[in-house]
């Protein structure tokens, strides 16, 4: 996935998200930034939202249920795999991948999973948090090898 899939994804999911909330047309684009004209036109699949949309979208929206199941999970984290090229947080806890995650590897108290439905990657510790996400497999294994190599302390 690139900023462009992304887009297009969260473009053609507007109204969707839209009708999710019980929003007009009006209410949304007031909501978002733009005219209710720039809306309808997204909508018709004649305009988009373009990265910065899309990103304010799913900020705003964080707890649509349409974005998580088309994001498997926390969009976040797609975002900032998309704006930088490798990300690490500082632990963020998760609930360890018990929906849209697969388990890749598992060495000492780290984990690598998969996201089934983007397909970027993560790394957890035995509690679940977070160590950095992204969806370049080569950085993950090589910080998961990092990780691990030092007997599983940072």
């Amino acid at each position: 996935m690139n900023r462009e899939d992304f887009i297009k994804i969260i473009d053609s999911k507007l109204k969707l998200i839209r009708h999710e909330k019980e929003f007009t047309q009006d209410k949304m684009a007031e909501i978002i930034g733009i005219s209710k004209k720039t809306l309808v036109q997204i909508e018709k699949e004649r305009s988009s939202l373009g990265w910065t949309g899309a990103v304010a979208v799913c900020t705003i929206f964080v707890d649509s249920e349409i974005l998580q199941m088309l994001f498997g999970g926390d969009v976040q984290d797609i975002i900032r795999s998309l704006a930088f090229k490798n990300y690490e947080v500082d632990y963020e806890s998760t609930l360890g991948g018990k929906v849209w995650w697969r388990d890749l590897e598992l060495r000492g108290k780290y984990i690598i999973q998969q996201n089934m439905i983007t397909n970027h990657y993560r790394i957890l510790d035995n509690e679940n948090r977070r160590i950095c996400f992204s969806f370049n497999y080569e950085f993950i294994n090589r910080r998961f090898n990092e990780l691990c190599g030092n007997g599983g302390r940072l």
